[in-house]
């Protein structure tokens, strides 16, 4: 666990009495479900914390970066920066059977997007948020630039 970073999943768990748990039994799929909702808050705020714009522009934005093509290009920009661990957890992700696809992203790039999210959610599970903000960071470098441009 981190520490001088709140850990939301830690005030969750703390807020509504749940139980310490072992990400180790959870499958990919849970860990890519709410590294999807994590993955898309982290990208919100990166978005309004550019400025104050209008809703539908923030959505429309939000859009081209939380999606499986867009996400499939992330994975392939920080692949060589993670860890074996992290390594791992993407490829249980990437090998889940899902049982829904993508409208218009390829089977490859679906799932490479699904093991993106399973490793979102299990470095948020885990505590990991500044890694996991570090990651995205690097994965949106051109995003970034063209913010400041």
């Amino acid at each position: 666990m981190e520490t001088g970073i709140t850990n939301l999943m830690e005030e969750i768990r703390q807020a509504f009495g749940l139980e310490e748990m072992d990400i180790r039994t959870y499958s990919p799929l849970v860990l890519a479900y709410i590294g999807d909702g994590i993955y898309e808050l982290v990208i919100r705020s990166f978005l309004v914390g550019n400025g104050n714009a209008q809703a539908a522009k923030l959505h429309k934005r939000a859009s081209t970066l939380v999606n499986a093509k867009a996400q499939s290009a992330m994975l392939e920009r920080i692949k060589s920066d993670l860890t074996e661990e992290e390594l791992q957890v993407f490829r249980r992700g990437r090998n889940a059977n899902s049982p829904t696809m993508a409208k218009h992203a390829s089977v490859s790039e679906y799932r490479r997007a699904t093991g993106l999210e399973a490793l979102m959610g299990y470095l948020y599970l885990t505590g990991q948020t500044k890694r996991l903000l570090e990651l995205v960071k690097l994965g949106l470098e051109e995003e970034l630039c063209d913010t400041k441009n």
